[in-house]
Protein backbone atom coordinates (compact mmCIF):
# COMPACT_ATOMS: atom_id res chain seq x y z
CA UNK A 1 0.00 0.00 0.00
CA UNK A 2 1.77 3.08 -1.15
CA UNK A 3 1.20 6.50 0.25
CA UNK A 4 -0.30 5.34 3.53
CA UNK A 5 0.51 7.63 6.44
CA UNK A 6 0.19 6.18 9.93
CA UNK A 7 0.47 7.59 13.43
CA UNK A 8 1.25 5.31 16.35
CA UNK A 9 0.27 6.67 19.76
CA UNK A 10 1.83 4.70 22.62
CA UNK A 11 1.07 5.04 26.30
CA UNK A 12 4.18 5.61 28.40
CA UNK A 13 2.56 3.91 31.39
CA UNK A 14 3.52 0.20 31.64
CA UNK A 15 6.32 0.89 29.18
CA UNK A 16 7.75 -2.64 29.27
CA UNK A 17 4.47 -3.86 27.81
CA UNK A 18 3.64 -0.90 25.57
CA UNK A 19 7.15 -0.99 24.11
CA UNK A 20 6.50 -4.56 23.00
CA UNK A 21 3.18 -3.55 21.46
CA UNK A 22 4.90 -0.72 19.58
CA UNK A 23 7.58 -3.09 18.25
CA UNK A 24 4.84 -5.40 16.98
CA UNK A 25 3.02 -2.55 15.25
CA UNK A 26 6.22 -1.24 13.63
CA UNK A 27 7.06 -4.75 12.41
CA UNK A 28 3.69 -5.02 10.63
CA UNK A 29 4.11 -1.60 9.03
CA UNK A 30 7.53 -2.61 7.69
CA UNK A 31 6.22 -6.00 6.50
CA UNK A 32 3.35 -4.28 4.66
CA UNK A 33 5.69 -1.80 2.98
CA UNK A 34 4.46 1.24 4.89
CA UNK A 35 7.19 3.87 4.84
CA UNK A 36 5.44 6.85 6.41
CA UNK A 37 4.70 6.67 10.10
CA UNK A 38 5.40 8.72 13.14
CA UNK A 39 5.27 7.63 16.76
CA UNK A 40 3.95 9.73 19.64
CA UNK A 41 4.05 9.11 23.39
CA UNK A 42 0.95 9.57 25.54
CA UNK A 43 1.20 9.83 29.34
CA UNK A 44 -1.29 6.99 29.80
CA UNK A 45 -4.12 5.08 28.12
CA UNK A 46 -6.76 7.63 29.08
CA UNK A 47 -5.04 10.28 26.97
CA UNK A 48 -4.98 8.14 23.82
CA UNK A 49 -8.38 9.23 22.43
CA UNK A 50 -7.64 12.96 22.55
CA UNK A 51 -4.23 12.51 20.95
CA UNK A 52 -5.70 10.20 18.29
CA UNK A 53 -8.45 12.71 17.52
CA UNK A 54 -5.96 15.56 17.27
CA UNK A 55 -3.86 13.53 14.83
CA UNK A 56 -6.88 12.39 12.80
CA UNK A 57 -8.10 15.97 12.45
CA UNK A 58 -4.79 17.19 11.01
CA UNK A 59 -5.47 15.52 7.68
CA UNK A 60 -1.88 14.24 7.65
CA UNK A 61 -2.62 10.61 8.60
CA UNK A 62 -4.72 7.86 7.07
CA UNK A 63 -4.91 5.85 10.28
CA UNK A 64 -3.95 5.90 13.94
CA UNK A 65 -2.78 2.93 15.99
CA UNK A 66 -3.42 3.40 19.72
CA UNK A 67 -1.37 1.22 22.05
CA UNK A 68 -1.59 1.01 25.81
CA UNK A 69 -1.97 -1.26 28.79
CA UNK A 70 -4.30 -1.12 31.80
CA UNK A 71 -3.79 -3.80 34.45
CA UNK A 72 -6.45 -4.41 37.09
CA UNK A 73 -5.56 -3.32 40.58
CA UNK A 74 -7.45 -3.20 43.85
CA UNK A 75 -9.75 -0.31 42.96
CA UNK A 76 -12.36 0.57 40.32
CA UNK A 77 -9.79 2.72 38.48
CA UNK A 78 -9.23 -0.10 35.97
CA UNK A 79 -12.88 -0.10 34.89
CA UNK A 80 -13.06 3.67 34.42
CA UNK A 81 -9.83 3.92 32.45
CA UNK A 82 -10.57 0.88 30.29
CA UNK A 83 -14.10 1.93 29.40
CA UNK A 84 -13.24 5.59 28.86
CA UNK A 85 -10.35 4.70 26.60
CA UNK A 86 -12.33 2.18 24.55
CA UNK A 87 -15.32 4.47 24.05
CA UNK A 88 -13.08 7.46 23.32
CA UNK A 89 -11.11 5.63 20.65
CA UNK A 90 -14.30 4.38 19.01
CA UNK A 91 -15.73 7.91 18.98
CA UNK A 92 -12.63 9.26 17.29
CA UNK A 93 -13.04 6.80 14.41
CA UNK A 94 -16.74 7.52 14.04
CA UNK A 95 -16.37 11.31 14.25
CA UNK A 96 -13.38 11.64 11.93
CA UNK A 97 -13.81 8.75 9.49
CA UNK A 98 -10.18 7.82 10.10
CA UNK A 99 -9.44 4.25 11.22
CA UNK A 100 -8.21 4.28 14.81
CA UNK A 101 -7.35 0.90 16.27
CA UNK A 102 -7.79 -0.15 19.89
CA UNK A 103 -4.48 -1.81 20.76
CA UNK A 104 -4.99 -1.30 24.48
CA UNK A 105 -4.50 -4.33 26.67
CA UNK A 106 -6.96 -4.59 29.56
CA UNK A 107 -5.67 -7.47 31.64
CA UNK A 108 -6.09 -8.83 35.13
CA UNK A 109 -2.40 -9.59 35.67
CA UNK A 110 1.04 -8.39 34.65
CA UNK A 111 1.73 -11.84 33.21
CA UNK A 112 -1.27 -11.61 30.86
CA UNK A 113 -0.01 -8.25 29.60
CA UNK A 114 3.51 -9.53 29.01
CA UNK A 115 2.23 -12.55 27.07
CA UNK A 116 0.21 -10.28 24.75
CA UNK A 117 3.15 -7.96 24.08
CA UNK A 118 5.82 -10.53 23.24
CA UNK A 119 7.66 -10.50 19.93
CA UNK A 120 5.53 -13.21 18.33
CA UNK A 121 2.49 -13.64 16.09
CA UNK A 122 0.10 -13.10 19.03
CA UNK A 123 1.38 -9.59 19.80
CA UNK A 124 -1.65 -7.30 20.12
CA UNK A 125 0.30 -4.38 18.65
CA UNK A 126 0.59 -6.42 15.48
CA UNK A 127 -3.16 -7.01 15.53
CA UNK A 128 -3.88 -3.31 16.01
CA UNK A 129 -1.62 -2.37 13.10
CA UNK A 130 -3.24 -4.96 10.85
CA UNK A 131 -6.71 -3.74 11.85
CA UNK A 132 -5.81 -0.17 10.93
CA UNK A 133 -4.28 -1.12 7.58
CA UNK A 134 -7.15 -3.45 6.68
CA UNK A 135 -9.67 -0.74 7.54
CA UNK A 136 -7.84 1.79 5.37
CA UNK A 137 -7.86 -0.69 2.47
CA UNK A 138 -11.57 -1.42 2.84
CA UNK A 139 -12.53 2.25 3.14
CA UNK A 140 -10.56 2.99 -0.02
CA UNK A 141 -12.27 0.09 -1.79
CA UNK A 142 -15.72 1.26 -0.69
CA UNK A 143 -14.98 4.83 -1.81
CA UNK A 144 -13.35 3.66 -5.03
CA UNK A 145 -10.00 5.27 -4.26
CA UNK A 146 -6.50 3.87 -3.95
Amino acid sequence: MSGIRIAIVVSSFNEEVTGGLARGARDVLREQGIREWKEYRAPGAFELPLLAKTLAQTGTVDGVICLGCVIKGDTAHFEFISLGTAVGIQQVSLETGIPVSFGVLTTYTDEQAVIRSRDDAHNKGREAANATLNSIRLIREIKGTR
